[in-house]
């Protein structure tokens, strides 16, 4: 929690260092950080993807809510003729004349009644004109951000690949599922509040200047103070906000390549580090909304004392000024008591509104800060566009491909140039292979091809036509790819294979299926091609995912195919049939195949040998051998090894038919599997609402580090809150004042007033700033700790949690980035508003009951209808929050799936269907909404109108007592005025409840997940006793995956691995190879059984202890948005890794030469996920992790997989030194990488079939015997 204290620093600054803090306009991290700068937007540009409709909407919701406005200033006019009345009622009391007084009271009982008639005509004008206002304003602001958000995805997802290099999109789960909701706040009934806000502050202000401009304009002597304060408090809000926003990005990113590198993560110890890197940001945020926070209550403290100094001279003016007309003719007096009223409350009216409104300009510069980046990417045009259709179409492709004096290099790294001058003819129906050591630029080829990039000169050609000339969608949907480690998305297997061809039909798919060896493990899956993949494919082997890669790319019929290392992940058997049903297709069309294994390439039309980014040599298998030159060293580097270097098995029968699911790799960014059947209850019982006191509870108990900010601030609330009753109190005795004949008494109560006046606005604007500022603290703190915590607690959960499918990265960055934020709306400044309002209407209420029972009686006979319709309010937010919830996160689950499979989409041209699959998510929650906009304009609408009704009501009926009981007049002002102002405030508070009661729906799924107890957690044993010897034992172990408990995986295993001994595994695909991995590093637990190490059970190990001792290497490895550096170091957390360790880590993994050519060397920036490295220098830096640890057991599951030939046998050997001294268990397809393993294990049906050396395996003549055959 050190990154998270250094927010405190911010709480006690002193105003001079606060003023200073704000010219930090950054914090170093993130300056660390790549930049992206995006022009700042004005309030008018957030309405820039209006329609003409909602402009319509908006220009009618603003005229029918200045209507409303207008119909509030109005009330002051005829309280002001209702004070007139009164006054003059009370004075003519001391008159003798009979006649006087019953006309005095046929006055007062005409006045009264017009002005109840008035009074209640104007609240059903302004109940109707909010409703209509409310819902249009609402209609507008939903159906924007459901544009908005198809335009900033569409443009995502059509980016050109060159653009995801050089920005970044981790934090575009964040930017979704936040940024877009606060752009909504921002452009929605809000606007409509705070115009409404606004026109009655402008219209008062003119009507009281129209009334008696003299005494108005020293009412107004605060208003050019006031509003330099509101515009500085804006320009601050809109600049913080936008750093905030980009902080919460950056950790948004950070959270994101977390969560999807879990098993990385938490196999090397990594959750600490990760946790201090997101905390980093966290704090920055927090640092930094405190700083806004503290201006704001600066500027509101101002306004408020302003404001009630503006009324302490404008009432010891006025009294002077009617005191100074009482000599004049009746028909020449512009001041008398109701005028002044009138003119005073006019003002004072405009004033407040004017006040009121100050959060909102806080709401509308986060909403200009969030729509920055989103509206930035909008409008970025990519240099490649997919989506555009304009370009040339022809009936046929042949196939010939060309490239002419290419030159190439990376938008990422221009300096480094990877091409550099191919010249390269591939003719119609040609099968041509690129080989050359890993990082030559095959691939580039490839990706060239499909026109991922422009060469940086030179030209690509596809029968003779310029590829930048041809319509990209059109010239993709000829090429079929298969990469290496293929990307299938969750959704049925069908729907992944249709992905290739949208117009295929259900035979179309199982004959694609059928030729890529495919359809026989389908159908034998209980639910056949309907099975769910997962996430990344999740549910399926590496074999099983890549052969459907493979009917997925044969489905569409290419007329050229794209092959890197297309049967890589396959087991012999299935390698012959789907090799060849490629050479069938191969003869179908154009064929480049990128492979490293040089057996694969030999049938090739053509090989084509590439080195520094030019052709080296081209020709037949036999021809280049014959010159013996790139190509027979490659050849010969390879000797060595297998003819054949797929992988070595398929499923079996058996567990087809069971459809068992293995995790093919121990890196989580591409492996999860789907469901946990145990935990469904109570992921269940996570997403549903739970109670609203328990949730305001725990929010309380988890701020209690704030107790002492916390109390301050609900002092200052409630003294803020109390100053508008005892104004209330004050104006009341005012007007009893100026019923007297007495100048000199007159004169003097009124001083004493004023004087009263100035304190109530001293002490005011003091407690505002307190409020403010002490609340904004308490909830930046809380924010952060339940954001800090809920990523502790995703990253301290078993591997099971995230195998379920409501727990896709996309989704756990929804709850990271929304949950935690709506929670402030039921914390800090939404509590000192709810605070400040509830108080005013308490002490009001006391006050009234107080002074007269009998008339506040009769206003509260109005409350239960605002206190019904409020409550049915919160009963609709609560029931359908949850619906919004779901749409919200399964639609950024779907956003987020796709941007990380961009390549994949992009060759498919799939963008489309994405897209319409997130739309068709956001769908439910467009109409929701919609329908509670309805709801919410008419609680809304009844909450302003009331006040109305209740302050006619009360005012009538004090009259009536003044007139028959003889009550003081100046009573009834103080229960009116106590009534008005408790309306007011009840109304300011409304306007934030949504936010309040989603707030606590959001903390109860919070909290939920803090009292999660994960499965797999610490034993007791906190030494690192059991790593003496190292003896690793299997004891009986029965293990099934949650999501399918009845299917067994491994089935009674017993193993024992001694200390330094190299013990390899091999058997068919889903036979538990991985999952015995998976088990040592306690993944999972057995189901029954044990493991242990030197007879002490690994569950009763320290997690880190155990895992420290273990170092991973996998066949698909996974790569931090890092350095070079820091991902190597990345090996061992638990210290510092130095430059040197680092340096011969690298050097062991055949990876140094290559960095230290690199322009930045160690401190080269990788990009996400490693995007920047081919596959093979990937594995390499995977590999020179793992070895940086010096680990006691070393784990390899296919490790050399992705290298081509020069660097397998460097890391090979590298490998094998790294073996001497240590335990190590190899997980292997390749038998050749194995033969002189001290053990090798033959793993079939969960149980350990054959066990000894490669020898003792050959003689027996059993599966190991076949399968040495079968490779050789």
């Amino acid at each position: 929690m050190s990154r998270i204290s250094t927010c405190s620093k911010a709480s006690g600054l002193s105003a001079l260092q606060v003023g200073i803090y704000l010219q930090e306009t950054t914090e170093p991290i993130l300056e660390a950080k790549p930049k992206e700068d995006y022009p700042p937007v004005s309030f008018l540009e957030l309405y820039k993807y209006a329609s003409h409709m909602d402009k319509f909407f908006i220009v009618l919701g603003s005229i029918i809510c200045t209507l409303g406005a207008v119909a509030n200033s109005l009330l002051s006019i005829t309280f002001g003729d209702a004070t007139n009345v009164i006054v003059t009622y009370v004075s003519t009391l001391n008159e003798t004349n009979a006649t006087l007084i019953q006309q005095a009271e046929e006055e007062l009982e005409n006045g009264l009644i017009a002005f109840v008639i008035f009074g209640c005509s104007l609240g059903a004008l302004i109940m109707v004109a909010t409703y209509i206002a409310t819902v249009l304003f609402n209609y507008s602001a939903l159906k924007q951000t459901y544009r908005i958000r198809d335009l900033f995805l569409h443009k995502v997802l059509n980016q050109d690949v060159g653009w995801y290099d050089v920005h970044q999109t981790g934090d575009f789960a964040s930017r979704i599922a936040d940024d877009l909701k606060k752009l909504e706040e921002g452009i929605g009934e809000k606007v409509s509040i705070f115009l409404y806000y606004e026109v009655i502050f402008v219209t008062s202000i003119i009507q009281g200047l129209i009334l008696g401009w003299e005494l108005a304009l020293i009412c107004m002597v605060s208003l050019p103070v006031t509003t330099i304060s509101m515009g500085f408090i804006s320009w601050i809000s809109s600049k913080l906000a936008k750093q905030e926003m980009d902080a919460y990005g950056e950790a948004g990113a950070i959270a994101e390549e977390t969560l999807s590198s879990i098993r990385t993560v938490v196999a090397f110890g990594g959750q600490k580090k990760e946790e201090e890197r997101y905390d980093e940001l966290l704090s920055f945020a927090c640092k930094n909304n405190i700083k806004r926070l503290f201006f704001n209550g600066i500027s509101n403290a101002v306004m408020w004392f302003f404001a009630y100094g503006s009324y302490s001279l404008g009432f010891w003016y006025g009294v002077k000024l009617i005191i100074r007309e009482r000599s004049l003719p009746i028909e020449d007096v512009v001041y008398d008591a109701g005028n002044m009223v009138a003119i005073f409350f006019s003002v004072l009216t405009g004033t407040w509104f004017f006040g009121m409104a100050s959060p909102f300009i806080e709401t509308f510069g986060i909403a200009k800060g969030a729509a920055a980046k989103i509206f930035g990417v909008i409008a970025s045009e990519p240099s490649i566009n997919a989506s555009k259709g304009n370009g040339m179409k022809f009936k046929k492709m042949e196939g010939k491909i060309t490239f002419r004096s290419v030159h190439f290099t990376y938008p990422s790294r221009p300096d480094l140039k990877i091409l550099q001058g191919i010249e390269l003819t591939i003719n119609p129906g040609e099968t041509v292979a690129l080989v050359g050591s890993s990082g030559c630029g095959k691939s580039t080829c490839i990706q060239l091809i499909q026109r991922y990039y422009d060469p940086s000169s030179g030209n690509v050609f596809i029968d003779d036509h310029n590829v930048a000339d041809l319509d990209l969608a059109w010239m993709r949907s000829h090429i079929g790819v298969v990469g290496q480690e293929p990307v299938l998305f969750e959704m049925t297997i069908a729907e992944n294979i249709k992905l290739g061809a949208d117009d295929a039909s259900e035979d179309d798919i199982k004959r694609a299926a059928t030729k890529a060896n495919a359809h026989s493990f389908i159908s034998l899956l209980p639910q056949g091609y309907n099975t769910l993949v997962g996430e990344r494919g999740a549910q399926l082997s590496g074999g099983q995912k890549q052969r459907i890669a493979i009917a997925r790319a044969l489905v569409r019929e290419p007329s050229i195919l794209l092959l890197d290392e297309a049967t890589s992940a396959l087991d012999t058997n299935s390698e012959a049939v789907v090799q060849a049903a490629l050479d069938a297709a191969s003869n179908e069309c154009t064929t480049v195949i990128v492979a490293h294994r040089l057996s694969t390439v030999r049938k090739a039309d053509r090989i084509v040998v590439i080195g520094t980014g030019k052709v080296v040599e081209q020709g037949t298998h036999d021809e280049l051998m014959h010159k013996e030159g790139a190509y027979f060293e490659l050849v010969t580097a390879q000797i060595s090894q297998s003819d054949t270097d797929e992988d070595a098995f398929t499923k079996t029968e058996t567990e087809e038919k069971i459809g068992i699911v293995r995790q093919t790799s121990l890196d989580g960014a591409n492996m999860r599997s789907n469901s946990i059947i145990s935990n469904v209850k109570e992921i269940l019982e996570e997403s549903k609402s739970g109670s609203s006191t328990s949730s305001l509870w725990a929010i309380m108990k988890y701020n209690s580090p704030e107790w002492w900010v916390i109390l301050l601030g609900c002092v200052g609330s409630i003294v803020t809150g109390a100053g508008m009753p005892v104004y209330a109190i004050v104006f009341g005795d005012v007007m009893g004042v100026l019923a007297s004949h007495d100048d000199d008494y007159i004169i003097s109560e009124t001083k004493k007033f004023a004087i009263f006046f100035l304190i109530i606005g001293i002490v005011t604007g003091i407690a505002t700033l307190v409020h403010t500022y002490m609340f904004g603290i308490a909830g930046e703190k809380l924010t952060m700790r339940l954001r800090s915590q809920m990523f502790k607690s995703f990253l301290s959960q078993e591997m099971g949690y995230f195998d379920n499918k409501e727990h896709g990265v996309g989704s756990l960055c929804a709850r990271l980035s929304g949950e935690a934020a709506s929670v402030q709306g039921a914390t800090g400044q939404r509590i000192g508003t709810i605070l400040n309002s509830l108080s005013t209407v308490v002490i009001a209420l006391s006050t009234s009951f107080y002074y007269e029972w009998r008339i506040t009686f009769v206003a509260l006979c109005f409350s239960p209808l605002i206190v019904m319709a409020f409550y049915l309010e919160q009963k609709i937010i609560a029931k359908e929050s949850q619906g919004h919830y779901k749409s919200l996160q399964n639609s950024t689950k779907i956003a987020v799936e796709g941007i990380n499979g961009i390549r994949t989409l992009a060759s498919l041209g799939s963008e489309q269907s994405f897209h319409i699959r997130y739309m068709a998510e956001i769908v439910p929650y467009q109409r929701m909404a919609q329908r509670n906009t309805h709801f919410r304009g008419l609680v809304y609408g009844l909450s302003r109108s009331l006040m109305f009704y209740a302050y006619a009501a009360s005012l009538y009926f004090g009259a009536t007592l003044i007139k028959n009981e003889g009550l003081e007049y100046a009573k009834v002002f103080i229960v009116s005025e106590s009534i008005i102002t408790s309306s007011w405030s009840l109304g300011n508070a409304l306007a934030f409840t949504p936010n309040f009661q989603k707030g606590l729906i959001a903390a109860s799924r919070i909290f939920e997940l803090f009292s999660r107890i994960p499965l797999i957690r610490d034993g007791s044993q906190k030494n690192n006793g059991g790593w003496d010897s190292g003896n690793i034992a299997y004891e009986k172990v029965y293990f099934s995956y949650p999501s399918r408990p009845t299917i067994p995986v491994l089935r009674g295993l017993n193993l024992t691995i001694p200390q330094g001994k190299v013990v390899a595994l091999v058997g068919p695909s889903g036979c538990g190879k991985s999952t015995i991995i998976q088990q040592l590093v306690r993944f999972y637990d057995p189901t029954s059984g044990s493991v242990s190490v030197d007879g002490k059970h690994i569950n009763t190990m320290q997690l880190s202890t155990l895992r420290s001792h273990l170092g991973v290497v996998s066949q698909e490895p996974n790569l931090f948005s890092r350095t070079i550096a820091e991902n190597i170091a990345y090996g061992d957390n638990e210290r510092e890794v130095t430059r040197e360790e680092i340096i011969d880590a690298a050097k062991k993994a055949n990876i140094h030469t290559f960095i230290a050519s690199l322009p930045l060397g160690y401190e080269t920036k990788l990009g996400e996920k490693g995007t920047q490295l081919s596959g093979g220098q990937k594995q390499r830096v995977a590999i020179a992790r793992a070895l940086v640890r010096n680990p006691k057991v070393l784990l390899l599951d296919e490790a050399t997989s992705a290298l081509d030939a020069e660097s397998e046998k460097v890391v090979q050997e590298a490998l094998d030194n790294a073996k001497k001294g240590r335990t190590c268990i190899t997980i292997a397809h390749r038998l050749t990488t194995i033969q002189d393993a001290d053990v090798i294990c033959v793993i079939n049906h969960g149980r350990v079939a054959e066990i000894g050396t490669h020898a003792e395996l050959l003689g027996l003549r059993g599966i190991y015997y076949n399968l040495h055959n079968l490779q050789h």
